[in-house]
């Protein structure tokens, strides 16, 4: 185990402090320190450092049947501004968040899943960014910090990216590229992370000591919080289960192996799924697999039995690979993720819930909850957010060196 710096701890405590009060907002110093298990005076420094900091504001007393009224603490909403950034293959998606992680506004750029440069790309973000900022009329504000995700490895110290549309360069300085445009502190992380991060404050793994969050889109993955908190691995690589193989010398995979579970469940993985069953289906968009995937999860809604026996299909898939990941982890809750495990809903957690019973050990399953995720907006773009928080909060110092609450705006 790692020991943390006391520099790491108050960081972390700082963190566990805010999050509470945004959970539950105002909040009291007595209610934070029963709440994290840290010290009254403990927590009385930490919030004074958060008022410093301009991220909370006092709030008043609690009503009291008797003795000295406890002073209430609450997120200062306007204190400043987060924006979250979820890069996928095929569009960039921003929100921005205020600080009781509100969305609001939102902007989304199409990109192409090939051909396009990293500096295309940084350009594509830095756009939905500008836009963000001006729907919220946020010119003026302090924005702490923009947490970006992008699928595949990341290097967070370096700011680099092995993005895969980008072809045949491995490695792109994603942040450097980012920091020609963007004047405020940039963060890099996995889509997965954050996607863990999203459910952890606001979703299923809330309150959650182990907790897996499977995550379906054109790619696949599982981000994982194990013993309370986020589990990175060794190489900052934890979470690439859509590279793991469910079937020997399976279908072809663009990570270049065969039978990973990404072929089987991942959407393109799934539009092959339907043209197996049905080439001429009318529920195929040709060229458009998000509309071709919106299509399959209302035909199975509404019992269509090209679209059910296809949810089935890739149930049993998702079903026979997360079996696994609920023996080796043993979590509290398996969450299902992303946008094609929105766009199939309930249909697909029912088949998978009945797949994971089939392949797991009854012990295990009974013991973990399976659930679609109820993150009231996009978990990437949430999930960033929250970990351009967390950099900014490892980022300063003492309120006496950190810039106070931001400018009136204009």
């Amino acid at each position: 185990m790692k020991r943390g710096t006391s520099r790491d701890i108050r960081t972390a405590n700082r963190y566990e402090v805010l999050r509470r009060i945004i959970a539950r907002s105002p909040a009291s110093r007595q209610e934070l320190a029963a709440a994290t298990g840290l010290s009254l005076a403990t927590v009385a420094t930490l919030v004074g450092e958060l008022l410093g900091l301009g991220l909370l504001t006092e709030a008043g007393f609690e009503d009291s049947a008797g003795g000295r009224p406890r002073g209430l603490v609450a997120v200062h909403r306007s204190g400043g501004a987060l924006i979250g950034v979820d890069i996928a293959e095929t569009w960039v998606r921003v929100e921005l968040f205020d600080l009781a992680l509100t969305v609001r506004a939102r902007a989304e750029e199409r990109i192409r899943p090939t051909g396009i440069r990293p500096e295309q790309v940084a350009a594509r973000v830095a756009a939905a960014v500008d836009a963000v900022v001006a729907q919220a009329g946020a010119a003026g504000a302090r924005v702490l910090g923009t947490g970006i995700c992008v699928p595949g490895p990341v290097d967070r110290d370096r700011g680099t990216a092995g993005y895969a549309a980008h072809g045949d360069r491995p490695e792109v300085p994603l942040l450097g590229l980012l920091a020609e445009h963007l004047g405020h502190p940039l963060y890099l992380d996995s889509p997965l992370r954050a996607s863990v991060t999203a459910e952890q404050w606001f979703g299923a793994a809330r309150g959650r000591g182990d907790a897996v969050v499977v995550t379906l889109g054109t790619g696949v993955g599982a981000g994982l919080a194990l013993g309370g908190g986020l589990h990175r691995g060794a190489g900052d690589r934890a979470g690439e289960w859509g590279h793991t193989t469910l079937v020997l010398d399976g279908r072809p995979c663009p990570c270049g192996d065969r039978g990973c579970v990404e072929a089987y469940v991942g959407a393109p993985g799934i539009l092959r799924n339907l043209r197996e069953r049905s080439p001429d289906s009318p529920l195929l968009r040709p060229g458009d697999q998000t509309a071709t995937l919106d299509a399959l999860g209302r035909g199975a809604a509404e019992g269509d039995p090209v679209a059910l026996a296809v949810v089935h299909d890739t149930a049993r898939f998702l079903g026979a690979a997360t079996a696994g990941l609920v023996q080796l982890l043993d979590p509290e809750v398996v969450v299902l993720s992303g946008w094609v495990a929105a766009a199939l809903g309930e249909p697909l957690l029912t088949e998978v819930r009945a797949a994971v019973g089939r392949h797991a050990l009854r012990r295990s399953f009974t013991a973990t909850e399976i659930v679609l995720s109820t993150v009231p907006t996009d978990p990437v773009c949430l999930g960033a957010a929250v970990l351009a928080l967390e950099g900014a909060l490892r980022s300063v110092g003492t309120p006496r060196t950190t810039p106070g609450p931001p400018p009136p705006r204009t």
